[in-house]
């Protein structure tokens, strides 16, 4: 029964005290972050994004007049008859779908036909003088007609002016955005392309960067037997030297309670024959003493007497208790050579670390050759990867791509240049005609200021009429070259942005080419590039934008799964299984072995703390002599100098020196005795009361250090082999997470072709069409406003010349005189 309890009590102690160390070691606990390389970084595409511009409010603005030109939905039946082959769109169904652009056109017409008729029947009158260019009579009215025509014209130049830097900055905003867009579209294919062929490096040099937490697992391989040995002896050292300082000091109580009660023993023997020896020394020396104090010559010698006979025994030690029989039942203790068997012990406990280290050598040999095996395994990632096959269509497709589009992008920049160079000659002639007409309000408004008649000649205001018919001269002889210029640019940027960027955008063309028939056999894309058949172009363009891989987006799931392949447990079951699989048993540590054990029982039951040691201390507190002997020996030398007889003062003085005597000889060994008599019975009374439960705690604490040792090890063993597994697989983990985001995001990652669409979209849409279009939009709005213009300078440049007659105002009764106007020679 005691067993059983002993061994619950083994139980529930060495679970306390593994609640304090479920967690792992500090060290072993310690789970670093691991470096890798920056694998498939150079292969990314960066992602192109126009930033906001003072011109995107024209941009949005030419948006919604597309919007309203072209109101007609994508045109996917349109486009599939026009791209079947042979093609089967009537020119009809073109125009209707294009009937907005057609309006627009026929109106460019229009105005391409009619300015120019009109300027030339204009000088046509002129020349004949059917159109003189001045008022032929005053009134009243002219100057309010005269104010609102100036106002008009000055408002239209503004407009017109506001239209032509609107039109320099778009067509300097194209030109800084062509060139620099032609080489980013070619650097796209180009880095598309390198992607594509890095995916087989980028592979051999994901999986050579096993090497990282393989480098880390095997130092951790090479300290782990002694680091968990020295957590074993750390977790348990504190229990271990707890029960060994209680048996040193059972083991002390023990030498040390020998050696006080051979003292009281050898001390009251001592004592006793000692006290005989005193007892009759001190009868003798109280007679003889007494009788001379007694004689009547003896001057003062009545006080000496009370003392003198007290000289007798103040303390009889045959009434201490004996303690013979204790001292019988510890006869021969120790046997055991206590001392030594705490070193041994202390050896074997501090030797936990190198058994450990010892014990588990082959197991560590054998877990080094399984990361060996795990490195193999990685290696078949890369093997088993079937990007490379899939991509070879597509990489000879961006190859061919590529080639076709470098001589197409090498020309834009001599093109561009011409264009540039045409648009700025246009935004010029515009510019002279808004300068002409500033100068003609200018100079013309300065001439009315300072004529007094209207009806005489000012030179200044003749050169303002002059300017404005120089302005309205340009317009006529430029206008049609103008609209000309705005209308081709408007029916390219126009469909562009209507058939190409708008639905490009909301991904309309995607669906159209998933959609099955609409594009002939010859421009499948699946077959091009060599996809499956079942791929949707949409779908696998979110996958790419999503972030997927290539071969998720290629539906290769079937063939090969990321997520198999890069499986913790793949690599890692040899390994964790000969792990778990490490068990030995380390050296029993015995902390008290049997003789020791019957020595310290021997002890227990030896009665020691029975001894009544309170006797012992009521008689130690009574002194050897009731009086003070060499006090009393300087009292009778005091006495013999105040005696007259000389006879009794030396009598006095050798009873003083007898008394000396005794103290010397008896009194004082006799009080060193008592002395080391008072020390064993003050230590073996205070070790007494708690004597019986200091020791059966030492016992039950030792027996239960011994019990739970094995268990406590085992467990600490285990548990340190799964922190070392939890931390190994930590550093796997690291690895394949990596792995995986990098094959994802990098190596072999669909993202670069939804970037590189992008970037098509922001070169082509962003930041080379909405400047073209902003381009032609405030072009036209030059040529829109050129038209009102003209006639507001004609209208105004007649005020700006003299009036012929100076009639009677149509507002009143009162006449004036005539006046006869003056000859002159100035005509237009």
């Amino acid at each position: 029964m005691g067993h059983v309890f002993l061994f619950f009590l083994a139980f529930a102690f060495a679970h306390r005290d593994l609640v304090h160390s479920q967690q792992c070691s500090a060290e072993g606990n310690l789970l670093l972050t691991l470096q890798f390389a920056d694998v498939g970084t150079d292969q990314r595409i960066p992602a192109q994004h126009q930033p906001p511009g003072p011109l995107d409010p024209l941009y949005h603005l030419v948006h919604n007049y597309l919007d309203v030109i072209q109101q007609n939905p994508f045109p996917t039946e349109l486009l599939k008859d026009v791209l079947n082959e042979p093609p089967t769109a009537t020119p009809s169904q073109i125009l209707r779908y294009q009937a907005g652009y057609v309006i627009c056109a026929a109106i460019a017409v229009l105005y391409f036909v009619t300015v120019p008729l009109v300027g030339l029947s204009l000088c046509c009158f002129q020349r004949n003088r059917h159109c003189a260019g001045r008022i032929k009579a005053y009134r009243r009215s002219l100057l309010c007609q005269r104010n609102l025509l100036m106002v008009c014209l000055l408002l239209t130049t503004l407009l017109i002016l506001g239209c032509v830097i609107c039109a320099f900055a778009a067509n300097q905003k194209v030109k800084e955005e062509m060139d620099p867009g032609a080489r980013d579209a070619l650097h796209t294919l180009r880095t598309l392309k390198s992607h594509l062929n890095g995916i087989p490096r980028g592979l051999r040099l994901t999986v050579e960067q096993f090497r990282v937490p393989q480098r880390q697992i095997l130092g951790d391989l090479n300290n782990i037997s002694w680091t968990i040995g020295s957590t074993i002896h750390f977790l348990l050292k504190e229990t271990v030297s707890s029960a060994m300082a209680a048996l040193k000091d059972r083991v002390q109580d023990l030498e040390n309670s020998l050696h006080h009660l051979h003292t009281i023993h050898g001390s009251v023997q001592a004592l006793i024959w000692d006290q005989d020896e005193l007892a009759s020394a001190l009868k003798e020396q109280k007679q003889s003493l007494t009788s001379l104090l007694e004689e009547p010559h003896c001057t003062y010698c009545m006080g000496v007497l009370s003392r003198a006979q007290d000289l007798k025994l103040g303390a009889d030690f045959q009434n201490v208790p004996s303690v013979e029989k204790v001292l019988k039942n510890l006869h021969g203790l120790p046997q055991t050579d206590f001392s030594e068997m705490i070193h041994k012990a202390n050896n074997s406990f501090n030797a936990i670390p190198q058994f450990t280290v010892m014990k588990m050598d082959k197991f560590v040999q054998e877990l080094k050759k399984d990361v060996e095996r795990a490195a193999q395994k990685v290696q078949f990632v890369a093997d088993d990867f079937p990007i490379s096959d899939q991509t070879r269509p597509m990489n000879e497709a961006l190859a061919k791509a590529e080639n076709m589009s470098r001589p197409f992008l090498k020309e834009v920049k001599p093109f561009e240049t011409y264009r540039w160079i045409v648009g700025t000659i246009a935004c010029t002639i515009i510019l002279l005609i808004v300068f002409c007409n500033v100068l003609g309000l200018s100079f013309g408004t300065y001439g009315l200021v300072v004529r007094e008649d209207p009806s005489e000649y000012e030179s200044r205001a003749e050169a303002g009429a002059k300017f404005l018919i120089i302005g309205v001269t340009f317009s006529f002889l430029f206008s049609w070259i103008l609209i000309l210029l705005v209308t081709v640019t408007f029916l390219i940027g126009g469909n562009i942005q209507t058939l190409v960027c708008k639905p490009w955008a909301n991904q309309e063309i995607l669906r159209f080419i998933d959609t099955p028939g609409n594009l002939p056999p010859s421009m499948n894309a699946s077959q091009y590039l060599g996809l499956k058949q079942n791929l949707n172009l949409t779908s696998a363009y979110q996958q790419c934008k999503n972030g997927a891989g290539l071969w998720e987006v290629l539906q290769l799931k079937d063939q090969y799964s990321l997520s198999e392949h890069l499986s913790v447990a793949k690599y890692t079951a040899e390994f964790q299984e000969r792990l778990h699989a490490i068990n030995f048993h380390f050296e029993d540590i015995v902390l008290l072995n049997a003789e020791g054990r019957r020595d310290l029982e021997t002890f227990r039951k030896s009665q020691v703390d029975l001894v009544n040691y309170a006797d012992f201390t009521a008689e130690l507190r009574n002194p050897v002599v009731k009086t003070n002997v060499e006090g009393l020996a300087v009292d009778l030398e005091r006495l013999s100098n105040v005696q007259s007889d000389r006879t009794l003062a030396g009598r006095l003085v050798e009873e003083a020196q007898k008394l000396r005597r005794i103290q010397n000889q008896i009194v004082l060994p006799m009080e060193a005795l008592v002395a080391q008599l008072k020390e064993s019975v003050q230590f073996l009374t205070t070790m007494s009361p708690s004597f019986q439960a200091q020791f059966n705690n030492t016992e039950s604490q030792i027996t239960l250090v011994e019990a739970i040792l094995p268990l406590q090890t085992q467990k600490i063993l285990r548990q340190e082999l799964d922190c070392f597994v939890r931390k190994e697989l930590g550093y796997i983990s690291q690895y394949l997470n990596w792995m995986r985001t990098t094959l994802t995001e990098d190596v072999a990652s669909c993202q670069p072709f939804s970037t590189a669409l992008d970037n098509g979209r922001v070169i082509l849409c962003n930041r080379i069409l909405d400047p073209w279009n902003a381009f032609w939009f405030s072009l036209g709005g030059c040529a829109f406003f050129l038209l009102p213009g003209m006639f507001l300078a004609l209208k105004t440049m007649k005020h700006f010349r003299p009036i012929r007659h100076k009639l009677v105002s149509t507002g009143s009764d009162e006449t004036f005189p005539f006046h006869i106007p003056r000859v002159t020679s100035l005509w237009l």
